[in-house]
C-alpha cells in the first residue's frame, strides 16, 4: 500500500520543489501549476495533486494517529472530522431513493 504524505513547498525550481518538512526535493512535474507555498499530496517523493491547508491538516492527523496506535499509544482524536460525519449516499442514491425507487 503507498500512503500520500502531505507536504508544503517552500521553492520551485523547474520541475523540482522543495518541502519544508525535510528540504528534500520533489518531483512536481504531476502538479505543473503549483507554487511555493502550497500543499501537495506525494508519493514516493513525487506529488501528485494541489491540497487545501485543511486537507493537509485532516491527513497528517489521520497519519499521527496511525503512528500512535502502531507505537502503543492512543489514537486520540486523529480521526475527529470522521466521528462527527454521517454516512451520505452518493448524489445519484441519494435520489433514487429520494424518488422512492428501491432494488428489492
Amino acid at each position: 500500500m503507498c500512503v500520500g504524505i502531505p507536504m508544503q513547498i517552500t521553492s520551485v525550481t523547474g520541475i523540482a520543489g522543495t518541502v519544508s518538512e525535510s528540504a528534500e526535493l520533489i518531483d512536481l512535474s504531476l502538479t505543473p501549476d503549483a507554487q511555493a507555498g502550497d500543499w501537495v499530496l506525494t508519493f514516493l517523493g513525487a506529488a501528485r495533486e494541489v491540497i487545501s491547508t485543511e486537507d493537509a491538516q485532516k491527513i497528517s492527523a489521520a497519519l499521527d494517529g496511525l503512528r500512535a496506535i502502531m507505537a502503543g499509544d492512543d489514537l486520540g482524536n486523529a480521526f475527529a472530522d470522521l466521528d462527527a460525519a454521517t454516512p451520505q449516499l452518493p448524489p445519484h442514491l441519494q435520489a433514487a431513493l429520494d424518488a422512492g425507487q428501491s432494488t428489492r
